[in-house]
Formats: C-alpha cells, sequence, structure tokens
C-alpha cells in the first residue's frame, strides 16, 4: 500500500487567533515540492486575511524558495498574522519528518525577514539565484536565506 502524503489531519488547523483551513495539497511536479495550501482564516471575524503554504522535504530550487511560503492581504498586515500562522505549520513539518526549513524573501522585504527573524530564523547568506532556479527570470532580485531549526 502507497503511503499518503498529505495528512487530513492537518486540512483544518485551528489556532487562537487564527484557523488554518486548507485550499489545496499539490503533489510535486517539475522539481516542486509536494505542499499544503492554506487560507489564514482571522476567528473574531470569520476573515480570510492571507493566504500560507508548507512545502515538503528539501532539494536544490527549497533552498532559493524556502519550506514556507506566506502573503498577508494589505489591510490585515501589521498584526503578526505571518508569524502566528508560520508557528501553526511547524507541527505539521514536524510530522512530515523535518527538523531544519529554508525560509527566503527578497532582500528588501523588510516586514518579511523580521518575521522570519523573530520565528529564529539564522540568515545564511543573501545572495542572487542562479539561472537554473525553476523560479528564475530576468531582474529577480537578491534573496535573504534563512534556516530554522524545529525543536
Amino acid at each position: 500500500m502507497e503511503k499518503k502524503i498529505f495528512q487530513e489531519e492537518f486540512f483544518y488547523i485551528s489556532g487562537e487567533i487564527l484557523n488554518l483551513r486548507l485550499i489545496g495539497v499539490f503533489e510535486p511536479k517539475n522539481g516542486d515540492l509536494p505542499f499544503y495550501w492554506w487560507d489564514m482564516i482571522l476567528k473574531s471575524e470569520n476573515a480570510a486575511v492571507g493566504k500560507i503554504s508548507l512545502r515538503l522535504g528539501e532539494n536544490y530550487h527549497s533552498y532559493y524558495n524556502g519550506n514556507i511560503g506566506y502573503e498577508v492581504d494589505e489591510e490585515y498586515r501589521g498584526h503578526h498574522y505571518a508569524l502566528l500562522a508560520c508557528r501553526m505549520v511547524f507541527d505539521v513539518a514536524r510530522a512530515h519528518g523535518m527538523n531544519k526549513l529554508y525560509l527566503t524573501c527578497d532582500y528588501d522585504n523588510v516586514p518579511s525577514y523580521k518575521t522570519i527573524e523573530k520565528l529564529g530564523g539564522v540568515l545564511v547568506e543573501e545572495t542572487d539565484p542562479p539561472e537554473d532556479y525553476f523560479y528564475y527570470f530576468e531582474g529577480i532580485v537578491r534573496h535573504r536565506i534563512y534556516a530554522l531549526e524545529l525543536l
């Protein structure tokens, strides 16, 4: 019997301030990693305030792309929702055998790198993504790459 990549217990994650409601799961293709993708739901308003994804595993591209991707809708920024949502997916990563995550952002995205640093991310380097990175495009900006040990 084939082992399932995705675990249904993580399709809906309840937190104190946010809930994460699954949008979808995505199987690996073209060098991508499998990933979960959730809406961030603000419990007090029952409103979607952003999205977060967790890419499972590690490969060449995940170093530049990171294991976690998040975006918070403009009107909800400044409330640390990305920070809270990231902490909520750490248990998902651990359940998938991950003990280290890479988190990345554009070098000049101050709110994002402050979030990563508050999570405990340690700056590995600031670098230009190479042309063989699958999301490379002409004019791509430098990335800040952080490693985060899951304890």
